[in-house]
């Protein structure tokens, strides 16, 4: 009897090849128009500066969340360790989400509850006053720097789950050192403007005194708000076709926030990158390094800019395409 032919065998395997391969494309094709959107989630990224190769990544609308909770802790004198528990906790929470539900009546950042005194309804769901009574409540902890950060948060919680915020720990950790400056050019964000951003100098300035408080701008020059150049994204030495504006912010000699001028300086540069969808923004410079979006968007390169651009003094926001 004739040996039975292997074509069938053959064109059913080249069959289940092709369809493979077409539906790599379509993957591809779909993970391609995800990232050219700038809708390809996460899209911003922290760091560790300690080289060991551990990074956090994150969505634009959590890193807005922790740069507030960064924010309100220095800008009350709060010390780091106070930042990491309130990060870690609000992870634990809510994932650094802005949550409009919870257990019975819990709400925002920190799961806060009406019915417990937290405040009113719309009071919670504003997180620079959600995290400002989250540190309130935490620095009438007696010796809470010295706590296990699990410990620590949950005298301020009274969870029913009083060992979780323990695994958020490494994260929150990274999180605090960029965005109270310490850690210098180690968080990054991606991806393109919000679909209905609310940009321009006027709103990078509202939302500075909105997390930081009036005192942050009341050494703004004379360059805030100036229109500016905005390079072409195919090429830096052609025209600009469009005009930005940008925010100057100068950082006092001596800052009670965050102690040093370096520190002070890093910690609103990773706080305008993490605003940088939500706000329009488009390039921040800070000590001769530059963030950009666009094809550079993960990494701070050295600033080829004047000197004024990579001063240590000051910090600058430009917004726009």
């Amino acid at each position: 009897m004739p040996e039975p032919s292997r074509t069938p065998k053959r064109r059913g395997r080249l069959l289940r090849f092709g369809a493979a391969f077409v539906v790599m494309l379509a993957v591809a094709g779909y993970l391609a128009v995800q990232y050219l959107n700038g809708s390809a989630a996460p899209r911003c990224q922290v760091v560790s500066a300690k080289g060991d190769g551990a990074s956090y990544e994150f969505t634009p609308e959590q890193a807005v969340n922790a740069a507030t909770i960064a924010a309100v802790g220095t800008t009350r004198g709060m010390p780091e360790r106070a930042v990491t528990i309130a990060l870690a906790t609000a992870l634990q929470e809510s994932n650094l989400t802005n949550m409009e539900h919870g257990d019975r009546d819990s709400l925002g950042l920190f799961q806060q509850r009406p019915s417990q005194g937290w405040g009113t309804q719309s009071q919670i769901m504003d997180p620079t006053y959600s995290a400002g009574e989250f540190y309130k409540h935490l620095a009438e902890v007696p010796g809470y720097t010295r706590m296990p950060l699990t410990e620590a948060a949950q005298r301020v919680q009274l969870s029913g789950y009083p060992e979780a915020y323990a695994k958020h720990e490494p994260d929150a950790t990274m999180l605090s050192d960029a965005l109270t400056g310490r850690a210098a050019a180690t968080l990054t964000c991606q991806g393109r403007p919000a679909a209905t951003p609310s940009g321009g100098a006027d709103a990078v300035r509202a939302a500075l005194v909105r997390d930081f408080g009036r005192d942050v701008l009341q050494t703004a020059g004379a360059e805030a708000g100036a229109k500016v150049s905005s390079p072409s994204p195919t090429s830096s030495a052609a025209p600009a076709t469009t005009a930005s504006e940008a925010v100057t912010v100068p950082i006092p000699r001596k800052s009670s926030a965050s102690g040093t001028v370096a520190q002070r300086g890093w910690e609103l540069a990773h706080w305008a990158v993490a605003n940088s969808s939500a706000l329009h923004i488009a390039r921040v410079s800070y000590a001769g390094r530059e963030w950009s979006r666009g094809g550079y968007a993960d990494e701070w390169r050295t600033d080829g800019g004047s000197d004024a651009k990579g001063s240590s003094a000051q910090v600058r926001i430009v917004t726009g395409e």
